[in-house]
């Protein structure tokens, strides 16, 4: 009789035990999967975002790689080959001729482009201590050359 209620007690003991460890480990596995939906929203969130700001590329936007196709031209050989000869102009001496100001602390060089889309690049240019933004058209002519014109500039107040 006293192997019985020693088992008995022993077996609701192990149940009991082995009750608040399996509530854990849901409580655990409900955390985590909260945790892992809201990183997804996130990831999604992001994913939107970057498929938004990528629309205002050239790799991005489905039309103008069309347009460039259409020329017989595929657009990362022209988007290379837009930013050579751009920085290419940074390497001569003087200021880098696409940029409409002299430079004051020294050369005004580019810094950066973004391809906009198959027809413009926005360009940040430096002399070092005063900076600014230009807007430049390319093209390319009957000949298939690089055509570069600078449309809009803007030199930041020191």
């Amino acid at each position: 009789m006293y192997l019985f209620f020693f088992a008995l007690l022993f077996i609701i003991y192990q149940y009991m035990n082995e009750k608040s460890i399996f509530e854990s480990q849901e409580n655990k596995i409900e955390n985590l999967e909260a945790k892992v939906e809201k990183q997804n929203d996130s990831i999604e969130m992001l994913n939107n975002k970057i498929r938004n700001l990528d629309y205002f590329t050239l790799q991005g936007n489905e039309n103008a790689m069309t347009y460039l196709e259409n020329l017989g031209f595929e657009a990362a050989i022209v988007e290379a080959t837009v930013y050579d000869a751009i920085y290419e102009y940074n390497f001569e001496k003087g200021n880098n001729p696409l940029v409409p100001f002299d430079g004051m602390n020294g050369d005004m060089k580019i810094n950066k482009l973004k391809f906009l889309n198959h027809k413009w690049i926005l360009a940040d240019f430096t002399d070092g201590k005063y900076w600014g933004e230009m807007i430049l058209e390319y093209s390319f002519n009957e000949k298939k050359e690089l055509v570069l014109n600078t449309i809009a500039s803007f030199l930041y107040p020191q």
